[in-house]
C-alpha cells in the first residue's frame, strides 16, 4: 500500500492525472475567488499558472530521473522567480490618488504557482494545506481586515477641493474637530485647473466611524468630492 501511494507522487500515468486534476482544481477555485471580486487575474489565469507550474515540476522530475540531470529543482526555481512578470502586471498604481491596488492578487498568483510546484513534485499534503490557507486569507480574513480598518482612528482621504479656497480652512477644520494631520499631499488637477486634489492622512482624536468622518469633511465649503482610500 505504501508503495502504491509513493507511485502516485511520481511520474506514472496515474500520478500525472492526479497532479493535473489537483493543480486545475486548486488554481480554479483560487481564481474564482479573485474573479468574483473583479480582480485583474481570475479563473483561467490562476488555473493556467497552477497547472503550468505543475507541468514544469513534473517535467523536472522526469528529466532528473531519466536523463540523469543533477539538479531536480532547477526548473521549479525558474518558475518561482519568473512568475514575477505576471504578478507585476496585476499591480495597478493610481498616481492621482497615490494608491496601489492588486498586490494581494499578485501575491495570490505567485502562491498559486508555488502550490503547482508542490503538486508537481508530489507533495500533495502541503499543496492542500496551502490551498486552504490561501482561501482562508483571501476570503474569510478579509472580513477581519475590513473590520480592523473601519474601526481604526486613522483614515486616508482623497479630496477634490476648489482651487480658489484656502488650504488653511482644512487645517483649521481639523484642529477644531480633534483631527491630527499626519500627512498632506497637494496636487493641481490635470483635468480641471479649478480643482486641487488633496490626500490627507488623519488621526481622529475621538472615536467615530469612517462614514461620520467623511460626512463631516464633505460639509466643508469648497470640497467637491471626497472618498476614503487605502
Amino acid at each position: 500500500m505504501n508503495l502504491f501511494y509513493e507511485n502516485l507522487r511520481g511520474i506514472s500515468m496515474q500520478a500525472l492525472l492526479i497532479k493535473a486534476v489537483l493543480a486545475l482544481l486548486i488554481g480554479g477555485v483560487l481564481g474564482i475567488e479573485r474573479g468574483r471580486k473583479r480582480r485583474p487575474a481570475g479563473f483561467r489565469t490562476f488555473m493556467l499558472v497552477c497547472f503550468g507550474s505543475m507541468v514544469v515540476m513534473a517535467t523536472n522530475m522526469y528529466v532528473f530521473r531519466y536523463l540523469n540531470v543533477s539538479d531536480p529543482v532547477r526548473l521549479g526555481a525558474q518558475v518561482v522567480s519568473g512568475i514575477g512578470f505576471l504578478g507585476g502586471g496585476m499591480i495597478i498604481t493610481n498616481a492621482n490618488k497615490n494608491q496601489v491596488s492588486g498586490i494581494t492578487t499578485a501575491a495570490s498568483l505567485w502562491t498559486a504557482a508555488c502550490l503547482g510546484l508542490a503538486v508537481g513534485v508530489g507533495f500533495y499534503e502541503l499543496a492542500v494545506i496551502g490551498f486552504l490557507a490561501v482561501l482562508l486569507i483571501n476570503s474569510w480574513l478579509q472580513t477581519l481586515e475590513n473590520y480592523l480598518l473601519m474601526s481604526s482612528r486613522i483614515i486616508r482621504l482623497y479630496i477634490e477641493y476648489e482651487s480658489n479656497k484656502p488650504i488653511s480652512d482644512l487645517v483649521e477644520f481639523s484642529r477644531n474637530n480633534h483631527y491630527d494631520v499626519l500627512d498632506m499631499q497637494i496636487k493641481r488637477s490635470k483635468l480641471n485647473i479649478d480643482i486641487t486634489t488633496i490626500i490627507l492622512l488623519l488621526r481622529s482624536g475621538v472615536k467615530r466611524s469612517h462614514e461620520d468622518i467623511i460626512h463631516s469633511w464633505q460639509k466643508i465649503d469648497g470640497v467637491q468630492f471626497i472618498e476614503e482610500i487605502e
